[in-house]
């Protein structure tokens, strides 16, 4: 009968089908030796593993190799029962390795350590009850594609305890940058307790980037580790450490260089928020057409412009105040006497240097600006009338003319 078990497995079937079930009753009586040979030697032989097995730790060891042999046995008794049942033990162990700072080299080697140990122990047992080649060999297919088995349950429960763990401190990062960004601003004490749970350095300088919201996780995935990102207020934002660093600008650069981004200047953590409106109201430019979309936008360089936009209404009531003389002239005039007056606006009056500005005649920026003072008269000496001509004419000029 124990032959016809071996010769008639199918080939692609478990191995431990095809062991004969006699020699299940002649390896069971050597288990507890060969759980003990195979704790004393994985603590002599694993370097991480060597330590004294009185404790928890020789606890858990002897456990999950007496459950290793005898879920073993049980697979050659009861091929059909699966060990679906038996795996918790061992995704456990790979869960363990990781709480416990290691990586799975150690694990995986005591795995083949104890495949070492129990061939050698289970072959002698097995001669002794008869066994000839061909079922040593297929003893030894078993033991060595279980103790495969055991590998990728921890490797599984190692995966899966990470993945829990950066899905937690992700979720813990994207809470800080929430906390960081409120409005008003969240007290010192909470930010440092939130950071320590996200396993984050508050740093000294601080700066935010905005980028489309359905951009954030790709480019997440490129930004250097300590970059905190969540969703905001309709974009996407990252709140970047030490943006003036050493190679960090470059590291930005490279992030974004397929995606539209802009980012607001350094400070305190304490006023990222600030920041942040700079940014997010550039990014809206680049966004409309209102700002070159060339890398990394940095807001600091066209705080002009991003006020000019943020008021666009006010702007619109100055415009229409300042520049209703213009309005009964030509298109082609307007455009010329509306860079005459910017440049005048400028230049602070000084025609040569108003020339060199239009690329005219000196003699015709005079005559120029004799037209000018028709159409506006004394607001070309009043300082406040020249404060909002100005705003005027840098948003006509910013918007071409609309």
């Amino acid at each position: 009968m124990t032959k016809e078990r071996v010769d008639a497995a199918p080939i692609d079937s478990d191995p431990w089908r095809q062991v004969p079930l006699r020699l299940a009753d002649a390896i069971e009586p050597e288990l507890p030796a060969i759980s003990a040979e195979i704790v004393a030697t994985v603590g002599r032989e694993v370097p991480e593993y060597e330590r004294p097995l009185e404790g928890a730790f020789g606890r858990g060891l002897r456990v999950g190799v007496g459950e290793a042999l005898r879920q073993f046995l049980e697979l050659i008794r009861n091929p059909d029962a699966g060990r679906e049942a038996g795996r918790d033990v061992y995704l456990q162990l790979g869960r363990g390795e990781l709480n416990q700072g290691r990586t799975l080299d150690s694990l995986l080697s005591a795995y083949r350590i104890g495949a070492r140990v129990a061939w050698r122990r289970v072959a002698a047992a097995a001669q002794a009850a008869g066994a000839g080649p061909a079922e040593l060999s297929v003893l030894a297919e078993s033991i060595f594609a279980y103790i495969d088995e055991l590998s990728a349950d921890s490797v599984e429960g190692y995966d899966e305890a990470r993945t829990r763990r950066e899905s937690a401190r992700q979720r813990r990062r994207r809470e800080l940058a929430l906390l960081i960004l409120r409005d008003p601003p969240a007290e010192e004490p909470d930010i440092r307790a939130s950071a320590r749970l996200a396993d984050w350095s508050p740093p000294r300088s601080l700066a935010a980037l905005a980028c489309p919201q359905h951009e954030l996780q790709a480019l997440a995935s490129r930004l250097p580790a300590d970059v905190l990102t969540a969703p905001f207020e309709g974009a996407g934002c990252a709140l970047v450490p030490d943006p003036e660093g050493p190679g960090r600008p470059a590291e930005l650069q490279r992030a974004l260089v397929r995606v539209p981004g802009a980012i607001g200047p350094g400070g305190p953590p304490a006023e990222a928020r600030s920041s942040w409106a700079m940014a997010l109201v550039a990014l809206r430019a680049l966004e409309s057409g209102q700002l070159p979309a060339e890398g990394l936008v940095r807001a600091e360089a066209h705080l002009g412009e991003l006020v000019l936009m943020q008021a666009r209404p006010l702007v619109s009531q100055i415009e229409g105040r300042r520049l209703a003389s213009f309005a009964a002239l030509t298109p082609k005039a307007r455009e010329r006497l509306e860079r005459t007056a910017l440049a005048y606006l400028s230049e602070r009056g000084n025609a040569a240097a108003m020339a060199r500005a239009l690329h005219v005649h000196p003699q015709t920026a005079r005559y120029r600006l004799a037209q000018l003072r028709e159409l506006l008269g004394d607001q070309l000496d009043d300082p406040d009338a020249r404060f909002e001509l100005e705003l005027a004419l840098r948003s006509r000029a910013r918007t071409g003319g609309s």
